[in-house]
């Protein structure tokens, strides 16, 4: 990896395997980084006892903090790796700090699901003008990358000047970051894909896995279509956001979302993350509102929440109207 980074203090908060990525990547890289947990986070109190998961080492530069006023106030750049629908109360402790001048990277997928709102909508709530918001996007497994695998990643802002710092500081040869041009794109497909996710996970639960080359072919082009109505560009579908981070998605065996998927229609327990299951419901009130067909994503509505049958599912799918491949 590139280390001839200029360094730059940077806190991550979120203690999990994707937030304890970055810190060490971040690190790897030249910068000055903080990984903050709470007390109460299991994953933090094996950091602060062993230095190390089953997954990662935190390198001996690499300072640890439960304290939330230090972590902040001892940072440049804070990026937020937590579970989506958590965000606005993370963002209620930190607006109590009263931050000036620092730079928000969120490195999370989902839309809240009580407002229907994009997570840089969530986080700008509660940041002073002086703080700008990014968001870190993409295709990666942490497991591939603490094997060396490289991979390719958007970052946005409406901010262009962060936009442009960031993936100045954050490129390696291990990331390839790209600059993204369509925020509102750009987050609607990254939280989509975990629903897509989940509909594969399903596909390969009820043995029909052939079927995931339609699914992402069409769960493209109907997320396309939302993206479309709600003022963004269509193409972002098939960026990296959306359609380039299928296949960490859609086949991994890392998937939490695929997982979550197969283990729901096997009727087998899943205690991971999975943020599709929240997503999704936003996804079908954004549907809603917006006047938008989203056949894949109602169809994993109606088996989560409605108890609805896979195989009536699938059939309803199969029997819609005839359309042209690319219908509006």
């Amino acid at each position: 990896m590139n280390t001839l980074k200029t360094p730059i203090d940077i806190t991550v908060i979120g203690a999990g395997r994707w937030g304890s990525f970055l810190a060490c990547y971040m690190s790897s890289i030249g910068h000055r980084v903080t990984l903050y947990g709470r007390k109460s986070s299991a994953a933090m109190a094996q950091f602060i006892e062993h230095r190390k998961s089953d997954l990662i080492e935190l390198p001996d530069e690499l300072m640890l903090s439960t304290d939330i006023e230090s972590a902040v106030n001892g940072a440049d750049i804070i990026v937020i790796s937590i579970n989506s629908q958590g965000l606005r109360a993370l963002m209620g402790e930190i607006s109590a700090l009263a931050p000036k001048n620092k730079s928000f990277v969120l490195c999370m997928k989902g839309i809240e699901v009580s407002t229907c709102k994009r997570l840089s909508q969530v986080a700008s709530e509660y940041l002073d003008p002086s703080c700008p918001v990014a968001v870190w996007l993409g295709p990666g497994h942490v497991q591939d990358f603490c094997n060396g695998i490289p991979n390719c990643m958007v970052i946005d802002s409406e901010n262009d000047a962060l936009k442009n710092r960031l993936v100045d500081a954050f490129s390696s040869n291990l990331i390839r970051l790209y600059y993204g041009d369509d925020l509102v794109g750009n987050e609607l497909g990254a939280a989509a894909k975990n629903v897509i996710g989940i509909a594969a996970g399903m596909l390969d639960g009820y043995g029909v896995s052939s079927l995931k080359g339609p699914l992402m072919a069409r769960g493209a082009r109907e997320i396309a279509r939302l993206m479309r109505a709600m003022g963004a560009n269509e193409l972002s579908a098939y960026g990296l956001c959306h359609l380039g981070d299928y296949e960490a998605t859609v086949f991994s065996k890392h998937s939490h979302n695929r997982a979550f998927g197969e283990a729901f229609i096997k009727k087998e327990p899943y205690d991971a993350l999975a943020e599709g299951y929240y997503t999704v419901c936003a996804l079908v009130k954004l549907a809603e509102q917006h006047g938008v067909d989203l056949p894949i994503c109602s169809a994993v509505y109606a088996l989560l929440y409605e108890n609805a049958k896979p195989k009536l599912v699938l059939s309803k799918l199969f029997d819609r109207e005839f359309k042209n491949e690319f219908y509006r």
